[in-house]
C-alpha cells in the first residue's frame, strides 16, 4: 500500500519535529503529497489584546512563518507538493473533524503526548484524539525515540547538505 497523501501537525515541540522528520521520510518513499498543519488555540487568546495587533493575528503571523519554514525544508528534501494550513481552536477538534477531511489525507503522522499524567486524565492528548477520530491511518511518533542530539538545526543542516548537490 502506498500512501497518497500525509498530514503532519506540528507545534514547535521537539517531538513535533522528528514526527516531522520522519513523515517526510514516509512521504518521500511514497512519492506522497504533504500537508502540513498548526492549530493555533484562539481561546487562549479570546480577550487579550496587544499592542500591535491581536494576541490572535500575532499568533497567525508567527505560524505562518514557522509553517513557511517547514515547506521550505520539505521541499528541499525532495517533495514535489507540499502545504499548509492553519487551523483555528482545539487541536484535537480541529485536526481530525476539519483539516483531515479536507485535504483529503490517507496518512497522519504526529508526535506522541509532551503533557504529563495528569493533564493526559484531565484533557487527553491530541495524539490521543488523532487515533480515537481520524478516518485514516495515524502513526504516533513516540518522545522516547527521540535521540538525545536531535535539534531542528542539526536535521535542517543535515537536508541542506543531502539536497544540496542534488
Amino acid at each position: 500500500m502506498n500512501y497518497q497523501h500525509v498530514l503532519i501537525p506540528v507545534d514547535g515541540s521537539i517531538v513535533s519535529e522528528y514526527a516531522f522528520q520522519k513523515a517526510l521520510d514516509i512521504a518521500k518513499r511514497n512519492d506522497a503529497k504533504v500537508t502540513i498543519a498548526h492549530v493555533v488555540d484562539i481561546r487562549t487568546y479570546a480577550n487579550v489584546e496587544a499592542t500591535h495587533g491581536s494576541m490572535s493575528e500575532n499568533a497567525d503571523k508567527y505560524t505562518e512563518k514557522m509553517l513557511a519554514g517547514y515547506k521550505d525544508i520539505a521541499q528541499k528534501a525532495g517533495i514535489k507538493e507540499v502545504d499548509t494550513r492553519i487551523g483555528h481552536g482545539a487541536a484535537r477538534q480541529v485536526l481530525t473533524k476539519e483539516i483531515a477531511p479536507d485535504v483529503q489525507c490517507d496518512l497522519i503522522v504526529c508526535g506522541s503526548s509532551g503533557i504529563n499524567a495528569l493533564e493526559r486524565f484531565v484533557l487527553g492528548s491530541v495524539s490521543e484524539a488523532i487515533v480515537r477520530n481520524a478516518k485514516c491511518d495515524v502513526l504516533v511518533v513516540r518522545t522516547e525515540q527521540v535521540p538525545d542530539d536531535f535539534t531542528l538545526e542539526s536535521f535542517t543542516e543535515a537536508f541542506r547538505r543531502e539536497y544540496s548537490n542534488n
